[in-house]
């Protein structure tokens, strides 16, 4: 029976159950990490000060309804979190300073959908702002003075919004950063709590509608005062709050201290490249106002972002620790006195930061510069390391790489030994290349035939290209090492490796260095690691015999001409090339069992066989037998675990931030062949050992992957726990009355969707494309909907068109014309609403000002340089009306010749989103009730339902 002499030897089954059980190990914890989330302490009051019974029915209380800025719930939330606010002060005994900011407003832009116009806003906030003195503060009451200005600059924000859309209950977005601020300020007004430097505690409101709380705040005296930020967010419903922004090294180690660390900062360079389209407040505090800080979130599941399961039941408690932990940690670590200095906006903000957590337990914080000196280090040191180490080598007369053939002296002439040095040079990239090229086929056959499958089907996604990849590299792996056997697998396989990532360095620190992407981190760290592998790959050559010591015995053995010797005359060193016409090398006319090692075969029959019953005699040549072959391991361990760690947690998070954006419009193509790219990084170090496997694991993956694929094509993509979400809109013509339904979606799922509304049936569908091109694959279904009842919902139902014209009422005044400058003043006024809009549908506005605005801020533009085809205006108040002066350019060519003037098209629109009663907008009712259950209603704009008139002026 044949039998494992070495449990550590380069033989197949320990190289099968070893790498297998590695991967398998680190893989299972790693994916443990992202789909579970630490369980809560017993203790209600975990931390001193900490209250996490209590924070659980807060989030309960808030989340109970639909909140957006523009409903009655709105209000109502807004003075409950008053009321929590000052009992805890309160029961605290503590100093702490409460705002009720009705007072701020703001003009300012933001780009539109259309890249050469853009939005402008006019916002009135309603934020909550809670001051928690430190005790190196000012003691002085600065703020009192409209002049005022605090004699440091040292405090802390910590920033959540209170608001949510209209169609979620807003539980992760934001309701648990809304519980997290109330329990830190609980815990910061505790006794032996009181932070070293202020605390600045904002709720923020309208961060669904353009970050609207977030800019409004600049105009708040104790934005004067902040030095850094923790702003806390959610696009999800429960799982771990994830660290996906910073802006540099020094605010990122204040994250560190937290109990569950979790995140990469990869997620920032996907997130500030717009492959998921959201934003957080984030941007206004750090691009705007110039504060240094953190973006803390939850990143999935994306399905339930801005839906009705945003809510506390799929939260858990687990997740509010999470966070609440994560956040306690992290703006206790910012308040520090020794963190000042370093945090101080008005200097040169730190350098940029690379980070990541290892198992959601600790957390790895690279500068930037040290990236670029550890890169630039290796990239030198690293060949120079290998080189000096071939060089000893050669000196030594042990570098068999590359050496083809080696001339020995013998009696009757000198010997030509064939030593087939160069066997496998070439095997490793055209291996990889075949390998890599099934993921990549997998994600392109995907992408055609069910591009969503990945919604909800992304471990069947992963499996598949796992598989994929496995099995055809071990198929080539085989083949090569049966028909041309080679014991410098491994040398050439970690030597190529290296090769392709010293290239891939000097990219990644390019990328770096001009583009700012700072998840490259994982470069330079595969990169060192294949170096490392590839040096020991080096080393084990020096356990090989002489070259002149093992050709010179060959001949002493045997009196005669060897079977691989030629005579020749001379040369002692020379060293060829093999040729494919060698009598001994197996050509494709050559026998599939022939070898040329037939005097090896014959020397050592007696050998230890392996327990398929190949000898390593017959696979590999004699020379070879005395190599230190169980530094395989030594290999595996280094490069697996750590690229398992690095590439497979990126891997991890891309998926779950990007499997379910593909109903948003982007691209799942993008998804796939960054799965396969994952795929093809995380088992690359396998290649070089893998024709060393049995044949049981990858026979095992290959049906996997015919189960996986047949699988992914045919099954549907989404289900009651993955829905697929869909953009409601109604508007309402207020002149005549007529109405019209939307629902936004991805093609042909929405229109299907659609047939399920009983209000639909029997009418026209008019389905268009919807995308930014026309190659997008989302569309939008119309059809008239029943009539809204959102300006009178007391009422039963809409009785007339007269009644809806009455919803809004407006005027528009020409001021002047002349030669530079066209303007006009609109009046106009909604009932039961503070949200409505100017539209212009023909020359974009170059200015505005509304009645009662604030004072221009410098760093908001009102305007963009293009101009506006719109102007958003938000009231604090309801019932009021808005006095909106704008002006604009003269008609351009194109309109004085069809005649226009310089004159103005456009609409007039109100917004309504309150759905918390059935009834008023009985068509969104009506969509929610009857759509499939793997289907999930969500806000197409602002306004849930849209009444509008014409103007022209």
């Amino acid at each position: 029976m044949a039998r494992v002499s070495n449990p550590f030897g380069f033989t197949r089954w320990p190289v099968t159950i070893i790498s297998s059980v590695v991967y398998l190990a680190i893989g299972i914890a790693l994916i443990i990490v992202h789909t579970t989330v630490p369980s809560p302490p017993s203790s209600p009051t975990p931390i001193h000060g900490i209250n996490l019974t209590e924070a659980w029915l807060d989030l309960q209380l808030l989340t109970s309804s639909y909140r957006p800025y523009n409903s009655r719930r709105n209000d109502a939330v807004h003075d409950w979190l008053l009321k929590r606010i000052e009992t805890i002060v309160k029961e605290n005994d503590a100093t702490a300073y409460i705002f009720e900011d009705n007072v701020s407003n703001l003009t300012f832009s933001s780009a539109g959908v259309v890249p050469s116009s853009g939005v402008s806003v006019y916002f009135e906030g309603t934020n909550i702002i809670v001051y928690v003195p430190g005790k190196e503060d000012d003691t002085s009451k600065w703020w009192q003075d409209p002049n005022g200005k605090p004699s440091t600059r040292n405090a802390v924000l910590v920033n959540a919004h209170y608001d949510s859309v209209s169609t979620g209950f807003g539980s992760t977005d934001d309701g648990v950063g809304v519980i997290c601020v109330l329990q830190l300020l609980k815990y910061f007004t505790t006794p032996r709590n009181s932070p070293k430097n202020g605390l600045v505690l904002l709720l923020n409101n309208g961060e669904e509608d353009f970050l609207n709380g977030a800019n409004v705040f600049s105009q708040h005296p104790m934005a004067k005062m902040v030095s850094s930020f923790l702003n806390l967010e959610g696009a999800g419903a429960g799982g771990r709050a994830a660290l996906f922004r910073s802006t540099d090294e020094g605010v990122t180690k204040a994250y560190a201290h937290s109990k569950y660390p979790f995140g990469s900062s990869t997620s920032a360079d996907g997130f500030n490249r717009g492959l998921v389209r959201s934003q957080t407040d984030y941007v206004v505090f750090n691009g705007k106002l110039g504060y240094r800080g953190l973006d803390l979130a939850f990143i999935g599941p994306r399905a339930r972002y801005h839906t009705d399961q945003d809510d506390s039941r799929h939260t858990g408690k687990s997740s509010l620790w999470h966070m609440l932990s994560a956040a306690v940690a992290t703006s206790e670590a910012l308040t520090a006195a020794s963190l000042r200095t370093d945090l101080d906006p008005n200097k040169v903000q730190g350098s940029r930061a690379l980070w990541f957590d290892v198992f959601g337990q600790t957390f790895a914080i690279l500068r930037s510069h040290s990236f670029f000196a550890l890169s630039v280090s290796l990239l030198a040191a690293g060949p120079i390391i290998l080189l000096i180490t071939v060089a000893l080598l050669y000196r030594a007369d042990k570098f068999y790489l590359f050496s083809g053939a080696r001339y020995a002296h013998h009696p009757h002439g000198d010997e030509k030994i064939k030593l087939y040095g160069w066997r496998g040079f070439f095997r490793f990239p055209l291996i990889l290349l075949l390998a890599c090229a099934a993921p990549v086929a997998l994600a392109y056959l995907i992408f055609k035939e069910n591009q969503y499958i990945a919604h909800s089907s992304e471990w069947a996604v992963w499996s598949m290209m796992t598989a994929a990849f496995i099995f055809v590299a071990w198929f080539f792996c085989r083949a090569a090492d049966y028909g041309r056997p080679s014991s410098l697998t491994r040398a050439y396989g970690f030597s190529w490796m290296w090769g392709a990532w010293w290239v891939f360095l000097i990219v990644a620190v390019v990328f770096e260095e001009h583009l700012h992407l700072v998840g490259l981190y994982f470069v330079l760290i595969y990169a060192a690691l294949v170096w490392l592998a590839t040096w020991v790959a080096f080393l084990e050559l020096f356990s090989l015999p002489k070259k002149s010591a093992y050709c010179q015995k060959l001949v002493g053995e045997d009196g005669s001409t060897p079977t691989q010797a030629t005579s020749t005359s001379g040369h002692e060193d020379e060293e060829e090339h093999p040729t494919a016409n060698e009598e001994d090398e197996p050509t494709e006319r050559s026998g599939l069992l022939r070898r040329g090692y037939r005097r090896e075969q014959q020397e050592h029959n007696s050998d230890t066989k392996e327990s398929d019953g190949k000898s390593h005699s017959e696979a590999e040549p004699e020379w070879s037998k005395s190599q230190w072959s169980f530094l395989w391991l030594l290999q595996l361990l280094v490069l697996a675990p750590i690229n398992v760690i690095i590439v497979g947690q990126i891997g991890l998070l891309l998926t779950e931030g990007l499997h379910q954006t593909g109903q948003d419009g982007s691209s799942m193509f993008l998804l796939y062949i960054m799965m396969a790219v994952c795929t093809i990084l995380l088992f690359s170090p396998l290649v070089p050992i893998l024709h060393r496997f049995t044949w049981h694991v990858p026979i095992f993956l290959l049906l996997v992957m015919i189960g996986t694929l047949a699988y992914n094509l045919t099954a549907f993509p989404f289900s009651m726990d993955n829905r697929l979400k869909l953009f409601f809109q109604q508007h309402v013509d207020l002149e005549g009355g007529n109405n019209t339904v939307y629902l936004m979606g991805v093609s042909p799922f929405t229109r299907h969707a659609v047939d399920y509304i009983p209000s639909a049936a029997g009418q026209e569908i008019k389905c268009t494309p919807a995308g930014p091109s026309n190659s997008s694959n989302v569309q939008r279904c119309s059809w008239s909907g029943i009539p809204p009842n959102v300006a009178n919902p007391s009422s039963a139902h809409v009785r007339s068109a007269k009644e809806t014209e009455s919803w809004l009422t407006f005027n528009v005044t020409r001021l002047n014309v002349s030669d530079s400058d066209n303007s006009a003043r609109f009046v106009l006024y909604g009932k039961n609403t503070r949200a409505c809009k100017l539209v212009f549908d023909t020359t974009p506005i170059k200015s505005f000002h509304v009645k009662g605005q604030a004072a221009k801020d410098k760093r908001f533009a009102p305007v963009p340089e293009a101009g506006s085809q719109e102007i958003r205006l938000w009231s604090r108040t309801w019932g009021s009306a808005w006095t909106v002066y704008v002006s604009w350019d003269n008609a351009s060519s194109e309109e004085e010749k069809a005649g226009t003037n310089g004159t103005m098209n456009g609409k007039v629109v109100c917004l309504w989103s309150d759905a918390n009663k059935n009834g008023v907008i009985p068509a969104f009712d009506e969509a929610m009730h009857y759509v499939p259950d793997w289907v999930a209603i969500t806000k197409g704009g602002d306004g849930l339902v849209e009444g509008y008139k014409q103007f022209k002026v």
